[in-house]
């Protein structure tokens, strides 16, 4: 009886409980900044916050629509802009918050919000009504007095619509809508097959297996081990850092050979397979575009893109191979020699080992070695540092904050401002890795920027979200110069969206082109072998002395290193995305069919039961689909950027503030080709890149697409 009653008590609590709370979506955040109240946000808010944004913006739709007034640039294209503004507060935080720290709960919620949210937004390009009112303001765009950001923001409505299948008629319109539903929730099934499957692997070794591994990695994996009630075993994971120091570290081929076959394995069988997925999503993505009047979905992705064809992409990364080939022979062949060396016997090295003896040729050869560099890299130092580029480049401040919520404990979030003391935003830092958060590091918005119609400037919320290894016991969190890199990159694109200064948040910040935006990020790694830039924060964790000249030296020495190798590695992988949606039929045989696609710049032979396709994210899941090459060709931009600092100095107040002024705060408002002019005043070419990188070629210039009047 004494359990019945308390049974009922706790019952009556919580129906208490859920009737006074108040669902903090329904009305703008009451917050220091207007932050996110995390604490107050329980997953059953997500779903009726949705349902009514949804609501209110087909009602703000209507309005349009039925407007009686002729249509007008702000009678219709920003009302459309601003129409969304409830639905926008929701998904900014369940979105970010479904990748960095999700539940069961919230997978299979996102599995309902997915087809609600595509046939909203199938709705709403294929409402008749409202494409009539946005042609006819396009149709007269010369007659409103548009400014440039008023221009660009008319062209992306309307190629939004035009492209979204506003055109289509008849049956093509419901075969869109079903496509489009279709796709959103086979992508994001495929995004969580990932996150689950990765989730499951766990390799469990004895200290006897652990020849080679840093002391850092052994303790990790004792520590996890210890966690999970295990003491004196050793626990593994899948999770990136994990497995990046194991394959550059163990001594032992058959333990690297089989976490390599486990990483690179999964998502091909079982209960979390994609194949099934990437056929059919690719498939459907190749309908829409032949729908829309396209002969591939790459022909159709890439038309507001620097590049804007297919034939575009595939000259670049032809090129590069052209370039970087030989290089790439040579790289091998001096790494089997000293493989055969370092073993006392011939070695063919296989994919499993590369990582391995390329860590000791480098040690060997500019006596490189990362784990003695992870003292000099402690992560509170490199927050100093990464901040403080920032603070020399641009004069920001970064004020740590405690007065605003987290989403988790690992979380830091600090107040950015201005070198005039203009408050810009707030930025969220989540370092380290745990089962609710997907692999990888990226950035987002919580809340983009923009200017309400008083001309109140609303300041974004930027995270950065990373997958450092945790400090153990009393040994802070230490990083390699590949994180250090990671940090650089992630940040690059926050101080995008920390500087936006746009009216409309559609184009703000990193709201540009895919093949532009890595620019920023791609930008800030250039920073990691500067001797001047280390000097600032690089100190030993234990003693405080500054890293020692000589470190830095054989760091700047070996980051020419394997640059063939990464860049055939990059190149692999644009040439398998282009290949996945080039294609003019469905694909019988995923496994065959990438073998192929990037034959040309295979490294080594295909390895049975192994794939990239099923883990690949970006393009499967993540809005890289016919975009993934976007990464080599804004390093090639990056590349050309930093020439102008190196010729002027890496930290020139006016090369930086030409950066800032027409990159990191234009955004979207003009067309990248004309911004990246303005900044470097001529057209970018492979030069910088090939110097960078120690590839000794012929200059090849780059011709990037016009813009358009």
């Amino acid at each position: 009886m004494r359990k019945a009653i308390t049974a009922l008590l706790i019952t009556l609590a919580t129906i208490m409980a859920s009737a006074q709370h108040q669902n903090p979506f329904l009305a703008p955040f009451d917050t220091p900044y207007g932050t996110v109240p995390f604490s107050q946000i329980q997953n059953s808010d997500y779903l009726p916050a949705i349902e009514q944004g949804i609501a209110q913006a087909r009602a703000e739709i209507d309005a349009i629509v039925n407007n009686p007034a002729e249509p007008t640039f702000d009678n219709t294209i920003v009302a459309l802009e601003c129409s969304e503004g409830p639905l926008n507060r929701v998904l900014g935080v369940f979105f970010n918050i479904l990748e960095a720290n999700s539940d069961d709960e919230l997978m299979e919620l996102s599995l309902q919000v997915s087809p609600l949210l595509s046939n909203y937004s199938t709705d709403i390009v294929l409402n008749e009504g409202l494409w009539k009112r946005i042609k006819s303001v396009y149709d007269r765009r010369d007659t409103f007095g548009l400014d440039q950001e008023d221009s660009m923001l008319l062209q992306k409505t309307y190629d939004s619509f035009a492209n979204s299948g506003a055109n289509l008629q008849g049956e093509d319109r419901e075969k869109y809508r079903k496509i489009s539903s279709e796709l959103s929730e086979l992508t994001t099934v495929f995004g969580q097959n990932v996150l689950k499957e990765l989730n499951t692997y766990e390799i469990w070794l004895t200290a006897d297996d652990l020849d080679g591994l840093p002391e850092s990695t052994k303790q990790a994996a004792a520590l996890a081990a210890k966690e999970k009630g295990r003491e004196g075993e050793y626990l593994f994971t899948l999770a990136q850092p994990t497995y990046i120091a194991f394959m550059k570290n163990s001594a032992r081929p058959d333990l690297r050979e089989r976490m390599y076959k486990l990483y690179q394995s999964r998502n091909t069988q079982g209960q979390y397979s994609n194949l099934a997925n990437i056929q059919r999503i690719t498939e459907l993505r190749l309908q829409l575009a032949n729908l829309l009047g396209y002969k591939t979905f790459a022909d159709y992705k890439l038309k507001n893109t620097m590049a804007q064809t297919p034939e575009a992409v595939y000259s670049l990364l032809d090129r590069l191979s052209e370039a970087y080939k030989p290089a790439l022979k040579a790289e091998m062949a001096e790494l089997e020699a000293f493989a055969s060396k370092y073993e006392g016997k011939p070695v063919k090295i296989q994919p499993w080992d590369y990582s391995y003896y390329s860590n000791k040729l480098k040690a060997d050869k500019y006596s490189f070695d990362e784990e003695a560099l992870r003292p000099y890299f402690q992560l509170d130092n490199v927050i100093e540092g990464v901040f403080g580029l920032a603070t020399k480049l641009y004069g920001l401040k970064f004020t740590l904050v405690d007065n605003v919520d987290k989403y988790h404990p690992d979380v830091n979030v600090y107040r950015v401002d201005d070198a005039d003391g203009r408050y810009l935003g707030i930025l969220y830092t989540d370092f380290f890795p745990r089962d609710s958060k997907r692999p990888g590091a990226w950035m987002t918005n919580f809340k983009d920027q923009w200017r309400e119609a008083d001309g109140t400037d609303s300041r974004p919320l930027v995270s950065i979200v990373m997958n450092f290894n945790k400090p153990t016991g009393d040994t802070p969190a230490l990083l390699t110069p590949y994180e250090v890199e990671t940090f650089l990159h992630e940040f690059g694109h926050a101080l995008h969206g920390l500087f936006a200064d746009s009216k409309y948040s559609s184009l703000s910040g990193t709201s540009v082109y895919r093949d532009f935006v890595e620019l920023p990020s791609q930008f800030n790694e250039n920073y990691l072998t500067e001797k001047e830039f280390l000097d600032g924060f690089a100190r030993h964790y234990q003693t405080g002395e500054p890293i020692p000249q000589e470190m830095v030296d054989r760091l700047v020495a070996s980051s020419q290193y394997g640059a063939a190798y990464a860049c055939l590695r990059q190149l692999m992988f644009g040439y398998l995305d282009m290949a996945w949606h080039t294609i003019e039929a469905p694909v019988a045989d995923p496994a065959g069919f990438e073998v192929d696609s990037y034959a040309s710049v295979a490294i080594f032979p295909p390895v049975e039961g192994t794939m990239v396709s099923p883990q690949f994210n970006h393009i499967f899941s993540g809005g890289y689909a016919a975009g993934y090459y976007s990464y080599k060709w804004a390093e090639v931009l990056d590349a050309d950027a930093f020439a102008k600092f190196k010729q002027n100095g890496i930290f020139d107040p006016e090369t930086a503030a030409s950066f800032r002024d027409n990159i990191l705060r234009k955004g979207g408002t003009a067309n990248p080709a004309v911004l990246y002019r303005n900044f470097r005043g001529q057209e970018p070419s492979i030069d910088a890149l090939l110097i960078r990188d120690g590839i000794k070629a012929d200059s090849k210039q780059i011709d990037l697409p016009q813009p358009k009047d």
